[in-house]
Order: C-alpha cells, then structure tokens, then sequence
C-alpha cells in the first residue's frame, strides 16, 4: 500500500515537472519567434533606411574643363551628405538629354542637377521630371521658363562680360580692330555675354570690330575660325575677345601659329588652361565664373529640398564673377579662387 502510494506521488511529481518543462517549452519557443520576427523586421527596415537616394548630375562633355569641374563639385558635395550619384553628358544633345531625363525618372532619382542642352529645348524634359515628383536644379544655364525647376543657380553672366570688356578695352587702350567670338548661339549665355561686351566696348568709338563669328564654345572651332580671320585681316588684328575660355585658348593658339603673340585676347570661364596661358603673359585676362560654388549650392539646395520640401531661396540665383589677371591668376585653381 506504501509503495502503490510512493508511485503515486512519483507520477504526480513526474507530471509536474513535464508540464513545467511544456510551459517553458512553449515560452521559450514564443520569445524565439518574437525575436525572429522583430528581429527580421528590424533588419529589413535598417536595410531601407541606410539604402542611399540618388542623384542625377547631368552636363555638357568633360571635353572642357569647366564642365568637368561643375560635374565633379556636384557629385563630391553630393557623396559628401550621404547620397548615391550617376554623373552622365549630353554634349549639347537635346536628344540625348531627353533620354537621360528619362532614364533618372525610372530611376526614382531624389533630384536632378543639370546643367542643359538648350534653353527650350530643355523645357520639356524638366516638366516630365517635376510631374514625376523630381525636383531639378539647373546651373549654369538658364531655361526659358520659370516654376518648373526648383532652382536656376547661373553666374552673373552680364556683370562677369562688363568685368572682361573693362580690361579688354583698358589693355586695347580704348582704340583697335578687334575680333569677338561667340559661343552656341542656342545657349542663352552666348547672348547675355555679348551683349555685356558690347554694352562697355561701344561706348568706345575708335574700338572697330572687324568681325563677330561663332566657333560655338569649342577651342578646336576657334582655331580654325581664327586662322581664316588671319588670313583675311593679317596683323590689323589687334584684339580678340571671347566668350569662354576654351575658344580664348583656340585663337592664342593660332596667333601664336603666327607670331602674333601681342595680340589682346581676353576669355571668360576661369579655366587652369587660360591661367597658365595668362602667368605664360600670353591670354591678358580672363573672367572666374564660380561653376564649383554653383554646383555645391545646387546640391545643398537639392538636399534641403528633399528634406524639408523647399529651399528658403528664389528658383534664380545669380553668382557673381571675378576678373582674373596677372596679378591674381596664381590663386585661381579648378574655377576657384583660393585664399592667399
């Protein structure tokens, strides 16, 4: 009887312990399942939170400096705060812009930086880009249409021409034959820069322009187009003042081609080329347009954009140039003037 009542006890205890033992079974396997669903859900929303945004730096050929500079101030500033970046070149290919506009849309891009094709041309693909919920963020170039980017960050072009016109016709001393050449005649800057020429030099009667021809930004153009102008006005030439910097670089070439180094010629862009040219006492002057700031700015603005929904500065923001001579060409670097 004693014994028959030990076993019972045994198998009530038994019980016990394996429903114990279930209890912490189940607790266990509960808490393991918690941890794994959190624990996934956890590593999945880390995973979208650390995946990047992009942003599309669009511009003009690397083929000149400047454009390079812009594009590699955009996407250094751009990786700087923490984004993905797909630089890409339209060389002035509306077409091919148009194309890339596209391809940033499909890829869900957080901003577009561009510096464009032309400046109707453009209109079209940036409207595609704010309806698809891009925000774009033009430099350089304007377009002619104002609402649809968020930003049209451009130098001062009018101001910076002024700037150059005043040395040319300083350096000329208010009298000569000179030659202008222009750039695209599509680019809305071409225009503005010439004008700003002209609203300095015509105020001077005995400056004679012997010719105005355009060798559309290219230094290979303007050599050419500079070679025929020699060979139609011989050395009556006696200034040469240009629109950029790579055709600045194009007629130095071809008057040095034939000894004619004392002629004036003066550029606009700031580049490294047109510096050492300048320290060389070839070039006279240049005028630093500020196309690294420029495109610092659109990418900050593009970040605060994203961000908060707006900018806290108007769609067109002019930046102001700076004459680049002698005596300050050794501080200028990339389109940026250092400190001392």
């Amino acid at each position: 009887m004693d014994a028959i009542l030990i076993k019972k006890e045994e198998v009530i205890k038994m019980k016990k312990v394996l429903r114990s033992v279930l209890v912490l079974s189940v607790c266990f396997a509960l808490v393991f399942t918690t941890m794994f669903v959190f624990g996934k859900s956890s590593t999945s929303t880390s995973s979208k939170s650390q995946k990047k945004k992009l942003i599309y730096v669009i511009t003009p050929s690397h083929s000149n400096p400047f454009f390079k500079a812009e594009a590699d101030a955009a996407a250094q500033k751009a990786k700087e705060l923490g984004y993905d970046v797909k630089v890409a070149v339209h060389d002035d290919d509306v077409a091919k812009q148009s194309k890339l506009f596209d391809e940033a849309i499909a890829a869900k891009a957080a901003a577009i930086i561009c510096d464009n094709a032309g400046a109707d041309a453009t209109i079209a693909p940036v409207k595609r880009a704010k309806a698809a919920g891009i925000p774009v963020f033009l430099i350089d170039r304007e377009i002619n249409a104002t609402g649809l980017a968020v930003a049209q960050i451009v130098s001062n072009n009018y101001q910076g021409a002024k700037l150059g016109a005043q040395e040319f016709v300083r350096l000329m001393g208010g009298k000569g034959n000179y030659i202008e050449l222009v750039g695209k005649e599509s680019d809305t800057n071409a225009g503005i820069r010439s004008k700003g020429f002209h609203s300095v030099i015509d105020k001077y009667p005995n400056m004679k322009m012997l010719a105005r021809v355009s060798a559309n930004w290219s230094q290979t153009e303007a050599y050419t187009k500079m070679e025929s102008l020699i060979q139609r006005y011989g050395k009556s030439i006696q200034g040469v003042i240009c629109g950029n910097d790579t055709m600045a670089m194009g007629a130095m070439a071809a008057l040095l081609a034939h000894n004619m180094k004392n002629v004036i010629v003066v550029g606009f862009d700031g580049s490294n080329d047109v510096r050492d040219s300048i320290l060389r006492g070839e070039i006279k002057a240049t005028v630093l347009q500020p196309c690294w700031e420029g495109a610092e700015l659109a990418v900050e603005l593009a970040d605060k954009y994203i961000k908060t929904g707006k900018t806290g500065r108007p769609e067109k923001i002019l930046l102001d140039c700076t004459l680049i001579t002698a005596k300050n060409a050794k501080n200028l670097n990339n389109f940026r003037l250092l400190k001392k």
